[in-house]
């Protein structure tokens, strides 16, 4: 198998550019002495979420004559609204297969966006979106099951080792695990002493389980939903978990109680707009028994459901 190098990252940093943000590392005043926070928020991108990165890159290296069919995706959310995005770019059309869990903010954000939605239900998504290709032509887009989706997310990594280049701890959220196999690689390649630490919910743990088993997680779709974290319900590919088990150093997990007092932090302490599944690098940083020094926190995205951040900010 092979995986993808810091030269496809630099590539695709060099592609992306124009079409999502450089984001920022921003410090946060109210993290412990010994273990400075700066945050990587990736809600700043014109999707707000770090899925323009990958679907950019991937879009951009589908052949021209290709893009005139369109493109398909499936997705939870965030990539759903990434590749629409990108595509109307492109001006290309796009349909996105979603779930019946998806949060209604980020249906619409992906409509907006021109494409067509079809709504399915979660286990249905992938073969619902293959059906679509085999029936109307165009190219899949996948969430991170290829090399130029983790690329793209990759140059997260690159940005981080520039800006912070004595980084020692790097925390990043794990679904399917494109956007951690990316930074992984560009970490280890360009501060390869730092820890890259997956962080995810306790109901969709299953990538934590399968690194300490050392073998490829397989929990249920109906167990992955459980969480409030909706973009982190999907479970790695053969391709994403070779990558975590060669370059992350250790998967923590956190609790449903623990992401949203992490929202709650960011927006009080930080103010910044997280949704559950940005906040658990945070929640990780507050209540796990980490490696000192110098840490960033990956935010992945801010489509949160405003009543959520309401309650969330009442509670």
């Amino acid at each position: 198998m092979q995986l993808i190098t810091i030269d496809d990252i630099e590539a695709a940093a060099a592609r992306i550019a124009g079409r999502a943000v450089r984001t920022p590392l921003t410090p946060c005043l109210w993290a412990d002495e010994d273990r400075p926070l700066w945050l990587k928020p990736e809600q700043l991108q014109p999707i707000g979420a770090f899925k323009i990165r990958g679907a950019a890159n991937a879009i951009a290296q589908i052949p021209e004559d290709a893009r005139k069919s369109g493109v398909v995706a499936y997705s939870s959310g965030n990539h759903a609204q990434a590749v629409a995005y990108t595509a109307k770019l492109y001006g290309v059309p796009a349909t996105i297969v979603v779930t019946t869990n998806t949060p209604q903010v980020k249906i619409d954000a992906t409509a907006r966006h021109g494409a067509k939605v079809v709504v399915v239900p979660p286990a249905d998504r992938e073969k619902a979106a293959e059906e679509i290709v085999a029936a109307e032509g165009g190219t899949l887009v996948p969430p991170f099951d290829h090399p130029h989706i983790m690329a793209g997310q990759g140059t997260i990594g690159l940005e981080i080792a520039a800006d912070l280049p004595d980084v020692e701890v790097v925390l990043v959220p794990v679904s399917g695990g494109g956007l951690i196999s990316g930074i992984a690689t560009a970490i280890k390649a360009k501060a390869p002493d730092a820890k890259v630490i997956g962080v995810e919910p306790e109901l969709a743990g299953d990538t934590a389980e399968g690194f300490r088993l050392e073998r490829q997680p397989n929990w249920s779709t109906d167990d992955r939903a459980r969480t409030i974290a909706d973009g982190l319900r999907s479970t790695p590919s053969e391709l994403t978990f070779a990558h975590i088990t060669k370059y992350v150093d250790d998967m923590v997990t956190v609790t449903e109680d623990e992401i949203r007092t992490a929202v709650g932090v960011l927006a009080t302490r930080s103010q910044q707009v997280a949704e559950p599944s940005g906040a658990v690098t945070t929640a990780a940083y507050l209540y796990r028994d980490l490696p000192k020094g110098r840490t960033v926190a990956v935010v992945s995205g801010g489509n949160i459901d405003p009543r959520l951040l309401a309650e969330v900010l009442t509670s």
